[in-house]
């Protein structure tokens, strides 16, 4: 391109707010930025090819309208990074040259090998990559299998009614709140401002251990308390510390598809054990495969909403300690049982340490708070706080500072109360409009806890059209056998009801049912 062509191909470029491609610059770009961005891709993209020459920068400054120093900050810039090369008395030259990729040279290596008949050799141009291995990459370009595993999801993240999983968050004390933040901010505290590194907040940790103590009949120190940014990364630093890849863990059948994806993305081989009335059910065939890990929700099944039996309960601690398996144990939703006594947990029963309990304040504050907590056996503990920090660097410390005083002061057992008020009024709510499914043989959980109901069907129902269905009118319900592995497939939908308004249950409510009951006469 010569370079009166050059610069008016510049001029019509900066001229009209793009660059090649037809991508408009930023608005707040400086024009040194846009004149150095035009020139890069109008070299990557060989519109200049290497060996051309660059008009002087006098003289492109001219031709744009624009300051000299514009156009030496930008030459400068290509310079820095190689696209171009200076030679003193002759001007700037393009010296960037496009390599091959990897998959050009191996269509060359394919071309050569055909046209001399000679057998592959093992490496190309001296690298250990093998040409298997290049076909294997080129056929699987992007996510690795555990990349795959961990973006695959059951979910979509528009919030409608029935959306299960949803809290009523609008009805979070945001001004109190704010004030207890603030309270913070003007004391300042420094050390507030750095990464947690000894499992949290202490006075946090002390208001959660009292908490529990008294709420989940948990047995535990402040010191076995640690602060994590939510279920997952607990259950995911449970993985990491304590098994390997390919060892076996088991998984209630239903299972909660959160904690069933970090298992596997940490390369768990899972073995799904169904559930009963009783909660976990294992058999004489599962007691033969030995996991590492345990993962259940005793207190309230996840999705099918059960209670485990005080016997199953004693049978899985048993079973723990003879095989040397961990339990964890997701209380996630514990604080909301409208009828009789609270469930207590699971680890409070443990006399082997065999326990790791968790739970979480997102269902309770909201969403965004992304703060939970773990119950650790005392002889992890050391390990678990530096296994923490070390792979994590936890911080919002200035949050935990607010939720302690949040705690301490009553105002977290007051939110809980005025939740659980229009919560159980919502279910009641919801089972009443629902209740017409009975009539096409559908069944609905009469479950007195949690922030969902199951419709359960017959065998036969294909239950991820009805959740289709229910979305075309703006109903968000779940699958029930989209929570299912393997052969053992129930039938059902999943419904959240804390998110959707009070005033609004019943008319959704009988939407739904209009839904359920048409699906199933057909």
């Amino acid at each position: 391109m010569k370079q009166l062509v050059l610069s008016e191909w510049l001029l019509t470029q900066l001229s009209e707010n793009k660059l090649i491609g037809q991508r408009k610059f930023p608005s707040r770009m400086p024009n040194h930025r846009r004149v150095y961005e035009t020139i890069r891709r109008a070299i990557t993209e060989q519109v200049l090819p290497s060996g051309s020459r660059l008009p002087s920068t006098r003289s492109l400054a001219v031709d744009l309208s624009v300051s000299r120093n514009t156009i030496l900050a930008a030459f400068d810039q290509l310079l820095d990074e190689g696209y171009v090369a200076a030679k003193t008395g002759s001007g700037t030259f393009v010296s960037y040259k496009q390599t091959d990729t990897i998959f050009s040279q191996i269509q060359k290596h394919k071309q050569d090998q055909n046209q001399s008949n000679i057998a592959p050799a093992n490496n190309l141009h001296g690298s250990d990559l093998h040409i298997s291995d290049l076909n294997s990459t080129e056929r699987n370009l992007g996510l690795s299998k555990r990349g795959q595993a961990a973006s695959e999801s059951i979910t979509k993240h528009e919030v409608q009614p029935f959306t299960p999983g949803e809290d009523d968050y609008s009805r979070f004390p945001i001004g109190l709140w704010r004030r207890l933040l603030n309270r913070h901010w003007r004391a300042l505290n420094p050390t507030l401002l750095d990464s947690s590194h000894d499992g949290g907040y202490l006075p946090l940790r002390l208001a959660i251990a009292d908490y529990l103590r008294v709420s989940r009949a948990v047995n535990l120190t402040v010191g076995q308390v640690l602060i994590t940014s939510g279920t997952q990364q607990s259950i995911d630093l449970c993985a990491r510390l304590l098994s390997d890849p390919n060892d076996c863990a088991w998984v209630e059948n239903p299972c909660y598809w959160a904690a069933r994806r970090v298992l596997e993305v940490n390369g768990l081989q899972l073995h799904p054990v169904p559930v009963d009335h009783e909660g976990m059910a294992p058999s004489t065939k599962d007691f033969r495969v030995k996991p590492r890990l345990i993962y259940t929700t005793p207190s309230h099944q996840y999705p099918k909403g059960m209670v485990m039996s005080y016997g199953r309960r004693h049978l899985l601690l048993d079973y723990a300690q003879n095989c040397n398996a961990w339990i964890i144990e997701d209380d996630y939703d514990s604080e909301f049982r409208f009828e009789g006594r609270p469930i207590s947990s699971l680890q409070g029963m443990d006399q082997h340490g065999r326990v790791l309990y968790l739970g979480t304040f997102s269902k309770v504050m909201y969403p965004g708070i992304r703060l939970g907590y773990m119950v650790i056996p005392p002889q992890l503990v050391n390990s678990f706080k530096s296994g923490l920090y070390e792979l994590q660097r936890p911080g919002q410390v200035m949050i935990q500072a607010a939720l302690a005083d949040f705690i301490e002061e009553g105002h977290f057992a007051s939110h809980i109360r005025r939740l659980r008020l229009t919560y159980g009024e919502r279910r009641r709510l919801l089972q009443a409009a629902l209740a017409p499914i009975a009539n096409v043989g559908a069944r609905l959980s009469m479950v007195d806890s949690g922030l969902h109901l199951v419709v359960e069907f017959d065998a036969e129902v294909d239950d991820i059209k009805v959740a289709a269905l229910a979305e075309q009118i703006g109903l968000r319900v779940y699958p029930l056998s989209s929570y299912c592995i393997g052969e053992h497939c129930e039938k059902g939908l999943i419904i959240g009801y804390a998110y959707a308004a009070t005033e609004s249950i019943s008319y959704y409510g009988n939407m739904l049912a209009e839904v359920i009951q048409a699906a199933l006469k057909k």
